[in-house]
């Protein structure tokens, strides 16, 4: 899903429009970045998988105060295709062993020790 954000960034000079600029590139996903508005104070990012609010943070952590303004899908002319319905295929798996598998499975044994040393017998008193 490609995306447009539009982010409002107080850039006063040249040098704050080519730095938020580079903090934009840097982000995940990003495929473009431009400048547009009547003070050229709105960023407009595109790209896929871009995330508007870490963008704007690091715009605000890194250059100056910056709002979103908006963020909107991007269709291409040429990707409008009819939807179609998905298979669905039930099955189950349950693992199937050979019979041989399953006879000559060894019986677990269990063993039970008893304690030899008790250190508290019940016979003998030692207070008294």
């Amino acid at each position: 899903m490609k995306q447009k954000i539009v982010i409002k960034v107080q850039m006063s000079s040249e040098k704050c429009r080519t730095k938020a600029m580079k903090i934009a590139v840097t982000a995940d996903g990003v495929s473009s970045v431009a400048i547009q508005g009547s003070e050229n104070d709105q960023l407009v990012v595109s790209g896929e998988g871009v995330d508007p609010a870490n963008l704007t943070c690091l715009l605000r952590k890194k250059l100056c105060p910056a709002t979103l303004l908006s963020v909107e899908e991007v269709k291409e002319k040429g990707e409008e295709k009819p939807e179609k319905k998905p298979e669905v295929h039930s099955f189950s798996y349950l693992p199937q062993f050979p019979v041989y598998h399953q006879l000559n499975q060894p019986n677990p044994n269990y063993y039970v020790y008893e304690n030899a040393y008790d250190p508290y017998p019940a016979d003998n008193c030692s207070i008294m």
